[in-house]
């Protein structure tokens, strides 16, 4: 479908990209990982044609069309949000306006038989047979659907997108580009500003798609539900792996060893020549020797490593001073804007020691109660802050917070006390800021630089409470790691906003769900808090119908006689969702039956002996594995829908 071969790209005469090739099949789902600056916007860029190289070609068929999200765009203003989004079929809302002005003459026209009333009549149906053909009688439900998918309302759709925050502009314009429907998208971090639901949805939605996808991306699990190859830039050439990311980290890792174990035999021969040739080159015996180990070294193709791949991040936060055991009462908190009212009514305690992650969707006023915390905002109601508590806190714009004026080492040189300043250098170089670095300008970092020296100012003093809003957008997956693990190892109380569902994982240890002004709270960790979600999602539809079932309950016999056929009306849905579900339940059951049936035969023939090696059948065999536990799942969760659509059936009589 899309063929790129020796592709090449350079700025200031050094390569970014250097003769690289591959090709893009009609329904690849491809990751695009490297470090940051390694090309991969670079080379989204190009394949979408908005980027000129130096040589190579990238070749696609005509027909082919792309759709494209840059991570950082200018957006339109002036039009409604749906107006803006329908804006994309602008070629198919053309053939229903010039429809409606054919209306118009044709009804106005007086004499039914002259040539141009016949013209009109015959224009006007094929006009409307191309708006059905183009799919115009559903556009609209289309988008409407789409724009609810990102997280908008029905309330959002007439407001002016100048309303909006630049995260929601830019759900606009993953919108239009989803509608289009492209042979190829290509995604340059879409999950930046979308929150958990939203981010499933797009899961669902790209792991379905039609065509194909190449996507750029930070969060692990989001690649690894949707890619089945990855495609790695390093040092300007590309490693091509046709495996999910974290099967990839996994052969990345023994491929560094090799290349790590290459370039150390190379660089020991390297260095046995050039001593040879120092000790013998003045010597007329030798002569001939040492010319001939001269071209040898010449000839040599250097291994190169990137130093990336041979060093660390050091995360690890001090020992955080013991606080009072309760660490925030928060006591009937609300807090109004201009425009709006976003807390009411809030009651919660935060025990010293809890791990908790604030979740739901963006704007439901995750940041503005942690602000409330820090101290940053006004509001009604009581906040109490325990014995001994100290914050460590770190921004959603923390780009904003930094002073662009200093640099990297007076960032934290500022700050430091005691003899922790005499370790800032050390602390620098374990967040990867090494040499000249130090000595940057913060106004010159990149987002994820930033970020880091960010987290670096929290290591300068010890902390017993960590509010941390975001701190993962603009770090890449290996960063984000080696940040989980020491959050994990800290010993004090870690309040996390993010919607980063593997990072999460295993790092918090209750949920609270931010939604209609207040706050949930769910024990466990994220994993089960969405299971729980997806589960009362399924039976929305009893809830509904509970809910008009107590309606009725307080109505007498004759209110009950008048709504028979409002009954009769809801047992028939009842029916036709349980009919449904049985089917779903039935294929599932049949998935399970298929894929215990492939395991039992696989154990056998490993028993047998008969896989030797063989790391496809591995593979294969863990992901049905996997598949099979995500039936059974699946299965208990339609089967106590349909019990509980039937309860509710029998309450119906």
């Amino acid at each position: 479908m899309i063929s790129i071969n020796n592709l090449t790209i350079a700025y200031n005469g050094i390569p970014l990209l250097d003769g690289i090739s591959f090709t893009v099949n009609p329904k690849d789902k491809i990751g695009l990982t490297g470090k940051n600056g390694a090309g991969k916007s670079t080379l989204l860029k190009i394949i979408a044609g908005l980027q000129e190289y130096d040589s190579g070609t990238v070749s696609m068929p005509k027909d082919n069309t792309t759709g494209y999200l840059p991570q950082q765009m200018k957006y339109p203003e002036g039009k409604s949000v749906m107006d803006e989004t329908l804006s994309v079929f602008s070629e198919v809302l053309g053939f229903r306006d010039e429809i409606e002005s054919l209306h118009q003459k044709v009804a106005s026209h007086k004499d039914f038989s002259d040539m141009e009333y016949l013209s009109m009549v015959h224009k006007m149906t094929e006009l409307e047979d191309q708006f059905i053909h183009s799919g115009g009688t559903t556009v609209r439900a289309e988008t409407e659907k789409t724009l609810k998918g990102l997280g908008f309302t029905a309330e959002d759709f007439e407001r002016d997108v100048s309303e909006f925050s630049g995260g929601w502009r830019m759900r606009i314009e993953l919108a239009k580009i989803l509608l289009l429907k492209p042979s190829i998208l290509l995604l340059d971090e879409p999950t930046n500003h979308l929150d958990i639901e939203s981010i499933e949805w797009l899961e669902q939605l790209l792991m379905n798609y039609s065509g194909a996808v190449i996507l750029i991306s930070h969060d692990r699990l989001f690649l690894d539900t949707i890619t089945k190859r990855t495609i790695e830039i390093v040092k300007s050439k590309i490693y091509d792996y046709k495996v999910p990311y974290s099967r990839f980290e996994e052969l990345r890792k023994e491929r560094i060893e090799q290349h790590l174990a290459a370039f150390q035999n190379q660089q020991k021969h390297i260095q046995e020549t050039e001593k040879f040739i120092e000790r013998f080159r003045y010597k007329a015996t030798k002569a001939v020797q040492v010319q001939s180990r001269i071209k040898q070294l010449d000839k040599i193709e250097r291994i190169e490593i990137d130093e990336t791949d041979v060093s660390d991040l050091k995360f690890k936060f001090p020992e955080a001073p013991r606080s009072g055991d309760v660490v925030f009462e928060i006591e009937n908190v609300s807090k109004r804007y201009t425009d709006r009212h976003v807390l009411e009514n809030l009651w919660l305690s935060i025990e010293r020691g809890r791990k908790i992650a604030f979740v739901g969707k963006n704007g439901q006023g995750k940041t503005t109660l942690v602000r409330i915390i820090k101290g940053e905002l006004d509001f009604e109601g009581k906040l109490k802050v325990g014995h001994h508590v100290k914050i460590g806190y770190f921004a959603q714009n923390q780009d904003k917070i930094l002073d662009e004026n200093k640099t990297v080492y007076d960032t934290l040189d500022d700050i430091a006390k005691g003899d922790i300043r005499t370790r800032i250098r050390d602390i620098l170089g374990n967040f990867l800021f090494s040499g000249n670095d130090i000595d940057k300008k913060v106004s010159v970092l990149s987002g994820g630089e930033r970020s880091r020296l960010a987290l670096a100012k929290l290591m300068l003093e010890p902390n017993n409470v960590l509010i941390l809003d975001e701190p993962t957008n603009h770090l890449d997956i290996h960063s984000k790691d080696l940040l989980k693990k020491a959050l994990q190892n800290f010993n004090g109380t870690l309040i996390i906003v993010s919607h980063d569902r593997y990072f999460l994982d295993g790092l918090v240890d209750e949920i609270y769900e931010f939604a209609d002004k207040n706050i949930k709270k769910h024990s466990g960790d994220i994993s089960e808090f969405l299971k729980k979600k997806r589960f009362e999602n399924l039976n929305m539809i009893t809830a509904n119908i509970s809910e008009t079932q107590k309606d009725m309950a307080g109505k007498n016999q004759n209110d009950r006689n008048e709504n028979q056929k409002e009954i009769y009306n809801k047992r028939k849905e009842l029916d036709k969702e349980i009919r449904k579900l049985t089917k779903k339940m039935e294929e599932t059951e049949a998935g399970i039956h298929h894929k215990e049936d492939y395991i039992k035969k696989a154990e056998a023939r490993i028993l047998e002996g008969k896989i030797d090696n063989d790391a496809d059948f591995y593979i294969e065999f863990e992901k049905i594995k996997k598949h099979l536990d995500h039936l059974m799942v699946l299965w208990e969760e339609i089967s106590n829908s349909i019990e509980a659509l039937v309860k509710q059936k029998e309450l119906l009589k």
